[in-house]
């Protein structure tokens, strides 16, 4: 698609009170899915990589939001350490990838190599070629040994991509995201597409393929990657075990210690509504509530 035509394109986005209904309906379904995923000790591995300000981590937490966090975590590492350097490059991320039971989302992965690390000359060109050869062999001993292995691209166009670094400037929230790496991604948009197409020529196998996803309407982005996903694993909706809330007993001899002899945090949220108003609260009460 040209840069034009994904432009023009991303002025159509979901309205937001389809996309918040929609979203609610997938994320019941992410939650069945983690259900069953538990109850046959599935392994779900799912790999998020994409451009930056692609819209990775949005569609991440949305995924995550619902979930058992006993049962599915998020890995996103940092740059490797001393003793990680000296590692076999697969080293640490296989440390982390699921165990039975559970559902593991890579915000990005092993593929740094073929990205930042190749754009930006962190590895050599005999530690690229090492990666293109290995990587395929070790996807595929991955799901020969039984774990799901989902991979996604999130695709944006460079005029989306600018737009959604400058809206982070101002944003004290996500003035984070503007790394030098990050903001050299806008001068190196060219040889960002060519390792990408690099490494989808050698990396889209059969057993674990890429799958693309337009991002450049995040809305869109979200639900498309959580239904993609539900399709992708073959769960079934398990009935609910029956729980019974039994009713509570009646208080017996039981005193509370005077409320003095406690700490309680500031109650500042009561005189939010006080300064539009000019009323005065009493300051810093404890609710009669435990």
């Amino acid at each position: 698609m040209s840069k034009k035509n994904r432009t023009k394109s991303a002025g159509n986005r979901v309205p937001k009170d389809l996309y918040e209904a929609e979203l609610k309906r997938l994320q019941i379904e992410l939650v069945e899915m983690q259900q069953w995923v538990t109850s046959v000790g599935a392994r779900v591995l799912v790999i998020f990589e994409g451009r930056d300000a692609a819209g990775k981590g949005g569609a991440i937490k949305r995924v995550m939001q619902y979930l058992n966090p006993r049962h599915a975590r998020v890995v996103a590492l940092p740059q490797p350490t001393e003793r990680e350097r000296g590692q076999w490059y697969y080293q640490r991320y296989l440390e982390r990838l699921p165990t039975a039971g559970e559902i593991v989302l890579m915000d990005r992965s092993w593929y740094n190599r073929a990205g930042v690390e190749r754009v930006m000359g962190y590895s050599s060109e005999e530690e690229y070629q090492r990666f293109l050869r290995q990587t395929p062999t070790v996807e595929r001993l991955l799901v020969e040994d039984g774990i799901l292995v989902i991979k996604y691209w999130f695709s944006v166009s460079d005029e989306e991509q600018q737009a959604r670094f400058a809206s982070r400037l101002n944003d004290p929230m996500r003035r984070w995201k503007l790394s030098p790496t990050d903001l050299e991604s806008i001068v190196r948009w060219e040889e960002y597409s060519r390792a990408k197409d690099d490494m989808f020529a050698v990396t889209d196998i059969d057993e674990a393929p890429w799958w693309t996803i337009e991002s450049d309407d995040k809305r869109a982005a979200r639900l498309n990657a959580i239904s993609h996903l539900l399709s992708a694993v073959p769960y079934e909706r398990l009935d609910p075990e029956d729980v019974t809330i039994p009713d509570r007993p009646d208080a017996t001899d039981y005193e509370r210690p005077p409320r003095e002899r406690s700490r309680y945090v500031p109650d500042i949220a009561a005189e939010l509504g006080t300064k539009k108003s000019g009323k005065k609260s009493s300051k810093n009460q404890p609710a009669k509530a435990a």
